[in-house]
């Protein structure tokens, strides 16, 4: 499949978002020269700004464009030099130095960098990140195939055979590097993939998971409260709600609705992705009144989230994992949500074109009536939809 714009701004706003937490971490960690300092100091700020910049706001950015054309800055440019060096300093590894499944990534990811697409340079790091947890401080100069194998079973403990599988793949293609570069001398990766019960699925969230996530949300900041509740509510990607307005919530006869379009600017995954999709009120204690009281709150034509991109998604994957206790395994995640509502409304009988309409898959039935016709009539069918697949998922709430 090919890669589409909202994909790339995803990607992009996930890697800015860690590229600037790695940079955090160094300039409150490291022992840096004053040049060096600086660099760092301006890297930050630069990847801050070009986070802004896939939210629309592109002025920040130019701003420090102007001031490094208008002013210069030699300093950061011998920090950045001197951060660049591969001479031995204290804390970097020798040759001689022992191997760990971390330092050989990073290596790896360096150079690998310049030819993967953002996204898929997001994925190889999350899959380093489980994998050097899991290898620990094992030098790979001198490791086993046993010790390969120990840490086969150790994944195998809290994941799913074809995610483990994944993963395993990733660490033969870094052995793999570090033999072909001449790092490590050997590496026993050689048949270690699972063959039975590894059969790939994404997993949706359990009805009893998305009770927990959205009684955990109402404790959540507002903002995260309510991005939490529309992904369960509403099945919509996680990029589509990060793009709503204040004018993409409205009312359709007697339907308060949330609007995705490409009005504006917005961009969305394909053409059937434009849809509206009803909010039923009461379904795991989610209130309208007082979603419609944050979304009244907002200047006209703001954004209901104003954070970036990356931060909006790192920041919701993070509140589900925390919430229901997951691995980063990416198994299940934000988008298991859209997954859990094709799962409740095929469950419930909805009619296959209906539920398309709802997630903005490609057969749409009705859709027609959405932008032009009869919207009242279309969106009281989805309403009806929905309220059948939450039947079982109302609380009630007590009213002041």
């Amino acid at each position: 499949a090919s890669h589409t714009e909202w994909d790339e701004l995803d990607a992009l706003g996930l890697t800015y978002s860690e590229l600037n937490e790695d940079l955090g971490r160094v300039e409150r960690s490291a022992a840096l020269s004053v040049p060096q300092a600086k660099a760092v100091s301006l890297a930050r700020e630069i990847m801050t700004a070009a986070e802004r910049r896939l939210s629309g706001d592109t002025g920040t950015l130019v701003k420090i464009i102007e001031r490094l054309d208008l002013n210069g800055d030699p300093d950061s440019a011998d920090a950045l030099s001197a951060s660049l060096s591969v001479s031995h300093t204290p804390g970097i590894p020798s040759v001689s130095a022992p191997v760990t499944f971390r330092e050989l990534a990073g290596r790896y990811m360096a150079e690998a960098a310049a030819d993967l697409r953002p996204s898929t340079m997001r994925d190889v790091k999350a899959t380093c990140d489980v994998l050097s947890e899991a290898l620990g401080e094992l030098d790979l100069r001198t490791h086993t195939r046993e010790d390969l194998q120990t840490t086969k079973r150790k994944l195998l403990e809290t994941r799913k055979p074809s995610t483990v599988n994944k993963i395993l793949a990733r660490m033969s293609t870094v052995l793999a590097w570090g033999v072909n570069n001449g790092v490590i001398e050997r590496a026993f990766d050689k048949k270690l993939r699972i063959t039975k019960g590894a059969d790939s699925s994404r997993e949706a969230l359990s009805p009893e998971q998305v009770a927990e996530l959205m009684a955990k949300a109402q404790k959540a900041e507002s903002w995260v409260q309510w991005s939490a509740s529309l992904g369960a509510l509403t099945g919509a990607r996680i990029g589509e709600l990060h793009q709503l307005t204040k004018e993409d919530v409205r009312r359709v006869g007697a339907v308060w609705v949330i609007d995705i379009n490409s009005r504006d600017g917005k961009a969305l995954k394909n053409r059937y992705s434009a849809r509206l999709v009803p909010l039923v009120d009461g379904v795991y204690g989610f209130d309208l009144e007082a979603f419609l009281r944050f979304v009244e709150a907002k200047t006209e034509g703001a954004r209901l989230f104003d954070h970036g991109y990356g931060y909006f998604s790192q920041v919701n994957n993070s509140f589900l994992r925390t919430a229901l206790g997951l691995e980063a395994d990416r198994v299940q995640s934000f988008h298991s949500l859209r997954h859990s509502m094709a799962s409740r409304l095929k469950a419930c009988g909805v009619p296959a074109g209906i539920a398309q309409d709802i997630l903005g898959h490609s057969s749409q039935s009705i859709s027609y009536d959405l932008y032009g016709g009869d919207q009242r009539v279309a969106v009281e069918k989805l309403a009806e939809a929905l309220e059948l697949a939450f039947s079982s998922g109302r609380v009630k709430r007590d009213r002041q």
